[in-house]
């Protein structure tokens, strides 16, 4: 494989890594600007591919991975770069656009530990390409486990190995071909040290007594199903919630959303490039009633918005001939499993708004003594759900089973792992018990 040389010596990192009460003070932290063995070429080719599966599969120990999307640019969130690194094979930069079925790659990432820093963010998108992990270590959780403030890679890199990497692509449009060499050296240094810094944070967690729920942690984020679609997804449009209120207007924001997810996709756009949320919410706010009342309102004027106008009048027409009967409602109707607004829980359901402020205190006030996240230790869903059963249950006469058995099983069915049982389920039962006697 030829390496493009970095012509200079990486630093290394510290001696002795920093943790969370000892980060690596900021005077002490160094620049760490270029692969140590310097860029690779980019894996763009089906015959390049075999040979960097065979180099990553002669490599030893875990491996490190990461990938690049197009947010923002590109419909959907699939990868357009995958940075992988293991010991004894080097980095690879792999253009699955380009490279052909990933089959053999796959099979050679099958078996060892995936390194991956936030991986829920990297997984979905790797799984559509039919790679999927073992086992993994996730650095921003580990992180998050121990307590740190702060999370991305580039502060726990610097906290832990006192080495500061290069951060300027993070929102880049990773779907451009080719790719700056810039570009191609932030990817490679996003796995160049996540190896160094599983091993810091690791032993870290075994210190601090949390090995187990970070294991228990990490393959539940391994193995959680994709999560399912929302109902009415078009009612999510930034700042609509307050703006568009009547079921016409509604209609035009909706019949505008979805001509626009599917212009999107054709044209492999992000939605909000071929038009923007505030012309969704102009036009249904202001109803237009023929083309000219449309092209007239300011948010459809520009020139990229006029070139698709056939598309959003016909989508403005068909709500505004609706029948009533066909309207969306005011207010969404809620999906099976999910449950009101706590806001409105005061007024309508007092007693699950009861019992939701003594789980969120008690949640809260154990976190700190455990150094934690508070929806770490208990996701703010589970909290909602333990609440509403035990105000609905007290509402309807029934009693309402607050004991640490009782708690525990219900959290459990709630898919609290078992070392958030233990942590928080005895001090949920006693504080229950005594709000809610």
């Amino acid at each position: 494989m030829t390496v493009r040389p970095s012509g200079q010596s990486a630093p290394r990192p510290v001696p002795v890594p920093g943790t969370t009460d000892s980060p690596v003070p900021p005077d002490d932290v160094v620049a760490y600007t270029r692969p140590r063995d310097g860029l690779p070429p980019v894996t763009d080719s089906p015959a390049a591919l075999r040979s960097a599966s065979a180099a990553l599969a002669k490599g030893a120990g875990p491996v490190a991975v990461d990938a690049e999307r197009a947010s923002g640019f590109r419909y959907g969130q699939d990868a357009y770069l995958i940075q992988l690194r293991r010991a004894g094979s080097g980095t690879l930069l792999i253009d699955p656009v380009t490279a052909g079925p990933l089959d053999a790659l796959a099979q050679v990432l099958d078996g060892p530990e995936w390194i991956l820093h936030a991986a829920d963010q990297d997984l979905p998108c790797l799984h559509e390409l039919g790679l999927r992990p073992r086992s993994l270590f996730d650095t921003e959780l580990a992180a998050r486990l121990l307590g740190r403030t702060h999370v991305g890679l580039g502060a726990v890199t610097e906290e832990t190995l006192g080495l500061r990497l290069a951060k300027d692509h993070a929102a880049a449009d990773w779907s451009v071909r080719p790719l700056p060499d810039s570009w191609l050296i932030y990817a490679a240094l996003d796995v160049e040290l996540l190896a160094e810094l599983r091993d810091a944070l690791s032993t870290e967690l075994r210190v601090a007594g949390k090995a187990q729920w970070a294991a228990q942690e990490f393959e539940y984020e391994r193995t959680r199903p994709p999560r399912p679609t929302r109902v009415d997804p078009w009612r999510r449009t930034p700042h609509a919630g307050r703006a568009v209120r009547t079921p016409r207007s509604l209609a035009v924001l909706r019949e505008l959303w979805i001509a626009r997810e599917k212009l999107a996709a054709e044209l492999d756009r992000t939605p909000s490039r071929v038009l923007s949320h505030q012309a969704l919410i102009a036009a249904a706010i202001t109803r237009p009633t023929s083309r000219r009342k449309l092209v007239a309102i300011k948010e459809f004027s520009s020139r990229q918005t006029r070139q698709h106008q056939e598309v959003w009048w016909e989508a403005v027409d068909r709500a505004m001939h609706l029948p009533e009967s066909d309207l969306p409602p005011v207010h969404a109707p809620l999906p099976d499993g999910e449950l009101p607004q706590p806001r409105s829980w005061g007024r309508h359901h007092p007693e699950a708004a009861r019992a939701l402020e003594v789980v969120r205190l008690t949640v809260r006030s154990r976190a700190d003594e455990l150094r934690l996240p508070q929806e770490l230790l208990l996701s703010p869903d589970s909290q909602r759900h333990l609440a509403w059963d035990l105000g609905r249950a007290r509402e309807a006469g029934a009693p309402a089973d607050t004991s640490t058995p009782a708690v525990a099983a219900r959290l459990t069915e709630l898919e609290a792992r078992p070392w958030q049982v233990e942590q928080v389920g005895p001090a949920l039962s006693e504080a229950l018990t005594t709000a809610l006697a």
